[in-house]
């Protein structure tokens, strides 16, 4: 099995740690990003730690722990490569791994309960990506990133 990234802001921490647990008794190999405590830290810290886990294959996948999973989610997704999924339920985890081939999985410590979280992360890491016409759409995701990157570059060279 691959490594899955694991990250938490105060808000988050309890749940990543039982997650974790979790992970273990299924048989993953898990690396520990922080947080460490329930002490008040920035969410966004904890997920440029995952993602840049998962872009230099350090973690196949990454999830992520917060109070709603919202703040998480986007922070992970600037970065290219990464395609994290703020799911609620089972039915959003099935979708955001066969039809979006999402890398982060991130969830909301305050909205979703241990045991509905331990369903989700275990319909993520279960499913696969369908492919097929799915592919195409991916990718485009990935020619957003592109845009993103030559726009940022353009105004840094006109700034200058």
């Amino acid at each position: 099995m691959t490594a899955i990234a694991l990250g938490a802001d105060h808000a988050g921490y309890p749940l990543k740690e039982d997650l974790k647990v979790w992970l273990h008794t299924r048989g993953y190999e898990t690396v520990d990003l922080g947080t460490r405590s329930s002490e008040s830290v920035d969410y966004p810290d904890f997920a440029a730690a995952v993602a840049l886990a998962i872009i230099s294959g350090k973690a196949a996948r990454g999830v992520l722990v917060c109070g709603t999973g919202i703040g998480m989610a986007m922070a992970a997704n600037k970065v290219p490569g990464v395609r994290a999924a703020a799911c609620t339920d089972s039915y959003t985890a099935r979708m955001s791994r066969e039809h979006n081939d999402a890398n982060v999985l991130a969830l909301g410590a305050r909205i979703t309960a241990r045991d509905a979280a331990i369903e989700i992360l275990d319909t993520w890491l279960s499913v696969p990506f369908a492919g097929g016409r799915h592919v195409r759409r991916v990718e485009k995701l990935a020619d957003l990133e592109r845009v993103r990157s030559s726009a940022a570059e353009r105004a840094d060279a006109k700034a200058r």
